[in-house]
């Protein structure tokens, strides 16, 4: 989408929001309000999902190295059974399996795993993004190998782990090495900090024909966007800095948004959708309703709350937008941007 259409965008929903603030505040509105609130969240639970961050963990099989130190809900296994259970009632029909930060050394049996897992017939994961580390001169064969799979549709370094270095995504072979999965159809996904996102926005430029996701709505923190005197912590990043980045992200042509993982952070005893809002609504007014797509972020979403959390705090932030809109959000993006099978 260009500049154009999405400063347009932008404007429309921000003004429709302006709008229906100013009523609510009048005496018709507050008798009605409650009805029309209902009827768009009736209307956004009929919308099927397509969950484009699916994580899943057999600990019999593999030991990603970071859940050594993770908090108890996530030390245990997450399978296709716990995602079904999680979802259920929520019109999820198809997810994209997100790597899970395993060591090198695992990424073939995480890779294989996957492919096996996507062609199972009752499996609702019919993609994977999968691990590798753009910055070694071995990625080039291992990606070759796996591109021509179709269930494969790109790769994610995260690079706000311990081990990656600031500027690491900038540095000439991992630069190379994302110019490749552009030549080879594959995206690539930005897990970063909040505070480097601009190099996510410069390797963007760096790679035209390569596609990238911005994960997690750039990791922002919804404790940064909280007033001063309700933040029971200091703020982990500047808020503004995050704004102009994602603003900034958004006028790439290759660049899109996953709406996703800033339930993990929520503050408690707020409602997430209060908590939330800032985040989700500068992100979409930023991209666009056709450069965002949804994710669940599952099971690292439960360090927040549960998958139903998320999705019922979304549907509630995005219930005064378009149908049109919010089934691009949910559903009709992902599929056009990965290809996934009807």
């Amino acid at each position: 989408m260009s500049s154009d259409s999405n400063s347009s965008s932008v404007h429309n929903t921000s003004s429709r929001r302006q709008f229906l603030s100013a009523v609510t505040t009048s005496a018709v509105a507050v008798v009605a309000s409650p009805y029309l609130a209902a009827q768009a969240l009736n209307q956004s639970a009929d919308i099927l999902i397509v969950d484009t961050h699916q994580h899943l963990w057999d600990l019999t099989q593999v030991q990603p190295p970071w859940l050594a130190g993770a908090p108890k809900i996530l030390s245990q296994s997450y399978g296709l059974a716990e995602y079904a259970k999680a979802t259920e009632g929520l019109n999820v029909v198809q997810a994209v399996y997100m790597e899970v930060d395993v060591s090198p050394e695992d990424h073939v049996k995480e890779a294989d795993t996957l492919i096996n897992i996507c062609r199972t017939a009752k499996s609702p994961t019919v993609a994977a993004v999968i691990s590798g580390r753009p910055g070694e001169a071995s990625f080039a064969p291992y990606i070759r190998s796996y591109s021509k799979e179709k269930e494969i549709k790109g790769v994610r370094q995260v690079l706000h782990a311990e081990s990656a270095k600031k500027g690491l995504c900038l540095e000439p072979q991992f630069v190379k090495s994302i110019q490749l999965l552009g030549e080879l159809g594959l995206s690539f996904d930005l897990c970063m900090r909040p505070s480097e996102l601009s190099d996510g926005l410069a390797l963007a430029k760096k790679c035209p024909g390569t596609r990238f996701i911005v994960d997690h709505c750039g990791n922002a923190s919804p404790n940064a966007f909280l007033p001063e005197s309700a933040r029971k912590d200091k703020a982990s990043h500047d808020p503004q800095q995050w704004r102009d980045d994602i603003k900034a992200l958004a006028h790439q042509d290759n660049v899109i948004c996953k709406i996703s993982g800033v339930i993990a952070s929520a503050p408690a005893g707020i409602p997430f959708a209060e908590s939330l809002a800032p985040i989700v609504n500068h992100c979409l007014d930023s991209f666009g309703p056709d450069k965002v797509i949804f994710g669940g972020d599952w099971p690292v979403c439960l360090l927040g709350g549960s998958y139903k959390d998320w999705v019922m705090a979304l549907r509630q932030i995005i219930a005064d937008r378009p149908v049109a809109d919010q089934k691009k959000l949910l559903h009709e993006n992902a599929k056009k941007f990965y290809g996934l099978p009807s």
